[in-house]
Formats: C-alpha cells, structure tokens, sequence
C-alpha cells in the first residue's frame, strides 16, 4: 500500500534543477489502510515524479483523437497529426514505466476516430459542449496522410508503438456494448458496438488473476453506466464494471492503481470501493477538485 506522500519521488528534493511545480492537489487515507492521491499537472511530466515501483496496475482511458475539447491548454487528443497524438502517449507510458513494479500491469482503453477530410468544422452537439470543437478538426481537415473516410485505426497504432518500446503486448480486450453507438450521419458503415482495451505487461511475469475475468476471457460485454459519479458535461467515463473487472484481474489486494488520464474519477472511485490505493493524474484542475470532493464525500461515508 502507498502513503500519500511516498508516491512522489525524492528526487524533487535531491535534484537542485529539478524545478517543476508539485504537482500534489489533494490526498487522503483510509481507516483500512489505502490511501488516495490526486496530481495535478500534465501526465507526461507528471508520471516523471512518481516514485519508482510504487504502482501496480495502470487503468485509464486517454482522451480519444479529437472527440472531445476539455477546454485546458495542453490537452491530449487535439493534436494536429496522428504521429502526435500516438508520440504523446508512447511517451507518457514511457514516463510512467518505471513507476511500475517489474510485476505491474496496464490496462489501456483507446476508440478510434474517422478522417473525413470534409473540409469544414464538425459542428456544434447539443448533447455534449465538449464535442463542441473549436474550428477545424484536424481529421476534417486536409493532408492527414490519409484516403477520405478512412477509420484512422489509432488504437493499433499507439499499441504498436509502445510494443516498439519494449512493453509486452499480452492481449487486446474487446469490449461489446449490447448498443451500438449512435452516429445518424453514417449511412454507408456499420455503426461501432466495440473498443479496444489493451492489456500490456512491463516484464514476461506478471500479476494476473483469471478469475477476476468473471468469465468473459478477451471480450467482454459491459454496457456503459446510466449514472455515475463522474458523468457531467465534459465527461466521457468508462463503466465501474469494466474497472471492476481490470482490477479484479490485473491488481493484487492491498496494490496501488495509476490512472494518468483520470477525468471524471471512475477509476478512483472504483479502486478505492475495492480496498486498493489510487493515484490519479489530471491536467485539468476543476475535475481535479470534483474528484477531492467526491474523495472526501465518500470517505464519510465509510470511515
């Protein structure tokens, strides 16, 4: 189990040039003994300062290839080449790797995106201010290096890339909603049931209980939440169950789980239900403070 304050490096009190801010929001413990962290800040740099194999299981959902805009400088998902946004996160999980134990295991959540090449903004959903984007999406936009109406495959190309950094590629998860996703302006495709969860290994021997598959092996069918604690305008958040299950699978008791693209919270409101320690990184700082109140809320709760 993490204290708090252990998960961070020393190194920002030995390095004399080390001068980044600290990127501590918030942090609490638990009568049981787990404990919850919230850092503040990018997650590329961010993973630099966490303590060396202080994490166990790493869970997330990054923002996908311009589906959102989460309104904070420095956003992942707006990049304005494909080569960008995969060099970003095969970056970020190579800053995170050595805070992993040489047993630890990541669970990695990617959609896939569309190149339309349509020549004019996406347009305005009522539905969701975050798909609101600003201008010219680069995906509608011309020279992405790709024929018109491509599916762009974004989820094989960052797990390529990080297979070419050394990370063990051990399976990739199907996960089937019952529904599709609606998408009324696409007549001529079917529309998507699925995405892709990876599941990458830092060392050939690893921390893996079967039994936390509940049975469904490498597809699973989860349908999404209806309500949840991190559902709000701009948010996108996976199902508990599916965290459930990665965790069941992929974190021994008492462990430590990383989510470096924590949104809404799900994953650390999930980890923390399940008696495990979390860390979560967010560049944005109002879902920062949403997920220190539900934290503190839900500590009352139990403790």
């Amino acid at each position: 189990m993490s204290e708090p304050a252990a998960i961070l490096s020393s190194m920002r009190d030995e390095d004399e040039d080390f001068d980044r801010e600290d990127p501590l929001y918030a942090s609490g413990r638990r009568e049981s003994g787990t404990s919850w962290t919230i850092l503040n800040g990018d997650s590329k740099e961010v993973a630099g300062t966490l303590a060396p194999s202080s994490i166990n299981c790493v869970i997330t959902s990054p923002p996908y290839y311009w589906q959102r805009d989460y309104e904070v400088d420095g956003q992942f998902g707006l990049e304005p080449t494909i080569d960008g946004y995969v060099d970003n996160l095969r970056e970020t999980f190579a800053a995170i790797k050595p805070a992993l134990t040489d047993d630890g295991v990541v669970f990695l959540n990617l959609g896939d995106t569309y190149y339309s090449a349509k020549g004019r903004p996406h347009g305005k959903d009522d539905k969701h201010r975050s798909r609101r984007m600003p201008g010219l999406r680069a995906v509608d936009g011309p020279g992405l290096g790709l024929p018109r109406k491509s599916l762009i495959g974004i989820p094989w190309r960052v797990a390529l890339a990080m297979q070419e950094d050394g990370w063990t590629l051990r399976s990739t998860i199907i996960w089937v909603r019952k529904s599709a996703i609606p998408e009324p302006t696409s007549k001529d495709r079917p529309w998507r049931k699925y995405e892709h969860i990876f599941l990458f290994s830092k060392s050939p021997r690893y921390f893996f209980d079967r039994e936390g598959l509940d049975g469904e092996e490498d597809v699973w069918f989860i349908e999404p939440d209806r309500k949840s604690l991190a559902r709000g305008t701009h948010y996108a958040p996976y199902p508990r169950k599916l965290v459930e299950r990665c965790i069941a699978a992929g974190c021994p008791e008492g462990g430590t789980v990383l989510d470096p693209f924590v949104g809404g919270g799900t994953t650390m409101y999930v980890a923390d239900d399940m008696n495990r320690s979390s860390v979560g990184i967010e560049l944005n700082p109002d879902f920062c403070a949403l997920i220190s109140e539900n934290m503190e809320r839900l500590g009352q709760a139990t403790d």
